[in-house]
């Protein structure tokens, strides 16, 4: 790769600085490159590949676009993607030490395992709600003492009857033909055993939670995703054969599995890269003067590694694909202004 390609396509590691970290492929950046943009190029270059799917986690790659859209697509998963969250807490009885506020931010924040694509928002100043815009629970539960405890118990697990309060205490209450429409599995905390209060006896709650839905930009309580983020691709470049204790010492440099020591059957010992993509962009390798000159650190700019940890209510990979709707809408929106401006498209 000549150096003006290099400047192009990756971002250099140095031992005390960053370089190439600019885009650069525009029109007439370099002499002799067609950086024009073009859909046909675009689309052989462009790629998504999924590298690990679980239940609330997803990895996959990104090849071929700017660090711009994929940020838009990260940002949109924080902030614009709708989730149903607990709006309303009606407290008939708290004799907790918790306080009513505290508990009411408590309960918003617990993850409401709900399709948020089969509700409606609510509307503004409607204090009730409808079975098309609302969920709503019910948490009642009272503290007392186990009569059947051991005599040397000493927990209050032992001692006492719900001395825990957890999510899984919240019980989904239908409204209207809600229990036709839904099953109970359907409709449910995420987790159960997300502590909201500790009780002792004679504490009490009973309340009523209003689950509404809403977007991570007005509370972060709808965002749908634990973490959203993404880095570039490394590449690890060995500039040298490196053998024996050098070879032990530069796999000390990087994460696990990301230098391997081969043994040859001659006797060598040689450091070979086994997994770049394992680096988490440590440069501890330029704090040996005899190995700093002989690995090269660098990262591809348009490949994309994107993770997405999901909080229950939605599938990640099912995130992802409403955040992409979310961001061709934009672009539609804008290139209709566009036009109803006269403004003519590139």
């Amino acid at each position: 790769m000549d150096i003006i390609s290099e400047k192009r396509t990756r971002v250099q590691l140095r031992e005390y600085d960053v370089i190439d970290t600019e885009t650069t492929d525009f029109p007439h950046t370099y002499p002799g490159y067609d950086d024009a943009w073009s859909q046909d190029k675009f689309e052989k270059k462009f790629k998504v590949n999924i590298i690990k799917k679980e239940d609330l986690n997803l990895e996959y790659d990104m090849i071929g676009v700017d660090a711009a859209i994929t940020n838009a697509i990260r940002r949109i998963l924080l902030a614009e993607i709708p989730t149903m969250a607990v709006e309303k807490v009606f407290i008939y009885n708290n004799t907790s030490i918790v306080q009513d506020e505290v508990l009411a931010h408590r309960l918003g924040l617990i993850p409401i395992k709900a399709d948020p694509r089969l509700f409606e928002y609510r509307q503004e100043g409607d204090a009730e709600g409808t079975a098309e815009d609302t969920l709503e629970f019910q948490l009642q539960i009272k503290c007392t003492k186990n009569p059947h405890a051991p005599k040397d118990a000493t927990t209050p697990e032992d001692l006492f009857k719900n001395s825990k309060v957890y999510s899984g205490h919240m019980k989904w209450i239908p409204i209207e033909n809600q229990g036709e429409l839904y099953k109970d599995s359907d409709i449910k905390t995420v987790y159960d055993d997300i502590l909201i209060a500790k009780l002792r006896p004679g504490h009490e709650l009973d309340m009523k939670m209003h689950c509404v839905k809403g977007i991570g930009k007005d509370h972060a309580k709808f965002s749908p995703v634990a973490t959203a983020s993404y880095r570039l691709l490394p590449e690890i470049t060995l500039l040298r054969e490196i053998e024996g204790e050098q070879a032990d010492r530069l796999a000390k440099c990087f994460s696990n599995g990301v230098i391997e020591v081969v043994n040859y059957p001659d006797g060598r010992r040689v450091a070979k890269v086994k997994n770049a993509r394992k680096d988490t962009c440590s440069r501890n390798v330029f704090q040996h003067d005899d190995l700093k000159d002989s690995v090269k650190l660098t990262r591809v700019k348009d490949h994309f590694i994107c993770s997405v940890e999901s909080t229950g209510a939605l599938p990640p990979d099912t995130l992802v694909c409403e955040a992409i709707k979310v961001l061709m809408g934009k672009c539609r929106l804008f290139l209709n202004e566009l036009d109803s401006a006269g403004v003519g498209r590139l």
